[in-house]
């Protein structure tokens, strides 16, 4: 059934073994908002969509996707569950994770014929209208190693779209971008937000999750330290903690 709250985290924990990485962390994420965490290196963002991703296993907590349990209390669903609600969630990586010896074209069939077992056909044609749509159509038929890093990125948004998924994680989708490119691959996620897409978007760039998102998490320590409105966390933090750390992107 169907659920306002695509995404819903309750007291989630995740120790590896040399400490608590995240410490009773809670959210809901509405269909069709965008929310954004941001927070230094090693507060345990990247670690939330690895979670939800069931890249890494939970110690304690609850996550449910789209009103389906991923993991209630500690405990996992059933395998076959918990792929079901595996493809309702789709990851862009920062460093883009393209298959190096698939073409553009084939990077984005591929994993709908493998993964959802769309006819080879049908996956296709899918690809290319996600591939057309982000300004990609005249590539299809290159390689990853033939392509800017900003098409690479775009090339991963599209793979991951072509899932339908529910919800779209992305992790630091910039960070290995030059400069130059950044501002491309931001604005396909502002597009995407526009067309009410259910987003996460970790990240470092603050005028983004300001002006793009919903709601904005500052973490630090693997705790939410601060959370509400974007212009309210980021042009006016209530905590000295998430005033010292925004001060060194105002500088």
């Amino acid at each position: 059934m169907e659920s306002d709250i695509v995404v819903s985290v309750k007291n989630l924990k995740k120790n590896f073994g040399r400490g608590d990485i995240l410490k009773d962390i809670s959210f809901d994420l509405p269909r069709g908002k965008t929310l954004s965490i941001i927070g230094p290196s090693g507060s345990g963002k990247s670690t939330i969509l690895r979670c939800l991703c069931q890249l890494t296993n939970v110690t304690g907590g609850t996550i449910e996707i789209d009103g389906e349990p991923l993991v209630k209390d500690g405990l996992y669903s059933a395998k076959s569950e918990l792929r079901k609600i595996g493809l309702k969630v789709g990851m862009v990586f920062q460093n883009f994770n393209l298959f190096p010896h698939y073409s553009v074209l084939q990077n984005v069939v591929e994993p709908q014929v493998r993964v959802k077992k769309i006819p080879r056909k049908l996956a296709e044609q899918n690809a290319r209208e996600w591939l057309g749509r982000m300004n990609l159509s005249d590539r299809v038929d290159r390689y990853p190693q033939q392509l800017s890093g900003g098409q690479q990125q775009r090339v991963a948004i599209a793979r991951a779209l072509a899932l339908n998924p529910q919800v779209l994680v992305f992790d630091e989708p910039t960070s290995a971008l030059d400069p130059e490119l950044t501002g491309e691959i931001l604005n396909v996620i502002k597009d995407l937000a526009a067309q009410k897409m259910t987003m996460i978007v970790v990240t470092h760039e603050m005028a983004f999750a300001r002006d793009t998102s919903d709601e904005v998490i500052f973490m630090d320590g693997g705790v939410v330290v601060e959370r509400g409105d974007p212009a309210q966390v980021i042009d006016n933090p209530k905590t000295e903690r998430a005033r010292a750390f925004l001060q060194r992107f105002r500088g």
